[in-house]
C-alpha cells in the first residue's frame, strides 16, 4: 500500500536534499582547491567557484607521486580481496545452510564474532602470521611431538616457514577473511525454499552442481553488492600495506602514496597538489560504485531477505 502524504513528502525530500548537500560540499571543496595555484588555495577564505589549474595540478600530482604503477596495485589488491571475499564466502554459507555437519552453527557464530575484530584491533597477531603463515601448523606439529618424532625417524629438521611480507599475497590474503560476507551468504541461502533443493535432487544434481548453476545464478545481486563493499574497503585500506610492505616503489598503494602528498608542517603548504591527489584516487572507486549502483542496492534491500 502506497500512502499519500503530501507534507511528509516534502520532509523527506528536504532530508535528502540536506544530506546530498553535506556530502558534496567536501568533494567540491576539494576540486576547487584542486583548480587554484599555490597562492590562491592558502589564500582565506578560500575561493568558492573553480580556478583555472586542474589539468597542471592534476598533471604534476601523476609525475610527483608516480601514481600509474599505485593506481594498478590498488586495482589489482582491491579486485582480488573483492573476487577472493565473494568466492569463500559463497562456499562458507553454502557448507553451513545446505550440509548437516556437527558445530557447523559454533563455527558460523565464531565467524560471525569476528564482526566485532576489525582488522586494525587484530592488526599484531595477523602481522606475526603474515611474517610466518605456516607458523601456527609449527607450533602444532612443536606441542605435539610430530616434528620431534619427524627429525628423529628422517634426520630432517622440520621448520615451516611461510613469509608473507612484501608480496601480493600477503596484501590481499588477510582482507579476504572477513565475516560480513558470509553473514550475507548465509541469510540469502536460508530463503531458497526446500522444494528447491529436492527438484534439483531429484534431477540428478549433485551438491557442485546445485552450488554452480541454482545458488550462484540465483546469487548474482548478492555477489555484486558484496563485490562492491569488499572493493572499496580493500581499496580505502592505509594501515595495513603500510605495515606489511617496506618495498613502496613495487607494492605501494594508491591510498599509501596519497599520505606523502599531505604538507607536513617544514614543508611547502601546496594543498592544491594534494587535493588534485584526492580526486586521482578517489575516481576509480567512485567509477566502481555508479557501474554496480543497481545491483548493490538490490543485493542489499531485496525484499525476499
Amino acid at each position: 500500500m502506497i500512502e499519500r502524504t503530501p507534507i511528509l513528502d516534502i520532509v523527506t525530500q528536504a532530508i535528502l536534499l540536506i544530506g546530498l548537500v553535506i556530502a558534496l560540499v567536501p568533494l567540491w571543496l576539494v576540486l576547487v582547491a584542486a583548480s587554484l595555484n599555490l597562492q590562491e588555495v592558502n589564500t582565506s577564505p578560500l575561493p568558492f567557484l573553480p580556478g583555472s589549474h586542474l589539468l597542471e595540478n592534476l598533471a604534476a600530482v601523476w609525475q610527483r607521486a608516480d601514481l600509474g604503477p599505485k593506481l594498478a596495485n590498488s586495482l589489482l589488491i582491491s579486485a582480488l580481496v573483492a573476487a577472493g571475499k565473494v568466492f569463500l564466502a559463497a562456499l562458507t554459507a553454502f557448507s553451513i545452510v545446505f550440509f548437516r555437519w556437527p558445530f557447523r552453527m559454533l563455527v558460523f557464530w565464531g565467524i560471525f564474532v569476528t564482526l566485532m575484530l576489525p582488522l586494525e584491533v587484530r592488526i599484531v597477531p595477523t602481522y606475526a602470521v603474515a611474517a610466518n603463515a605456516l607458523g601456527p601448523l609449527q607450533a602444532i606439529l612443536d606441542v605435539t611431538g610430530l616434528a620431534w618424532l619427524w627429525q628423529a625417524l628422517t634426520g630432517i629438521e622440520v621448520a615451516l616457514e611461510w613469509n608473507l611480507l612484501n608480496s601480493y599475497t600477503g596484501l590481499v590474503l588477510p582482507l579476504v577473511a572477513t565475516a560480513t560476507g558470509t553473514f550475507l551468504y548465509r541469510q540469502y541461502f536460508l530463503t531458497i525454499p526446500d522444494e528447491l533443493v529436492e527438484a534439483a535432487r531429484m534431477d540428478g544434481a549433485g551438491p557442485l552442481r546445485f552450488f554452480r548453476d541454482i545458488l550462484l545464478p540465483l546469487s548474482r545481486t548478492n555477489m555484486a553488492a558484496l563485490g562492491t563493499i569488499m572493493f572499496l574497503y580493500a581499496w580505502n585500506q592505509y594501515l595495513w600495506p603500510l605495515l606489511v610492505t617496506t618495498d613502496r616503489a613495487r607494492y605501494g598503494t594508491a591510498v599509501m602514496e596519497l599520505r606523502q602528498l599531505i604538507p607536513s608542517m617544514f614543508s611547502e603548504p601546496e594543498w592544491n597538489i594534494a587535493m588534485a591527489g584526492t580526486l586521482i584516487v578517489m575516481a576509480p572507486p567512485l567509477l566502481v560504485v555508479m557501474l554496480m549502483q543497481r545491483w548493490f542496492v538490490r543485493g542489499l534491500v531485496a525484499t525476499e531477505k
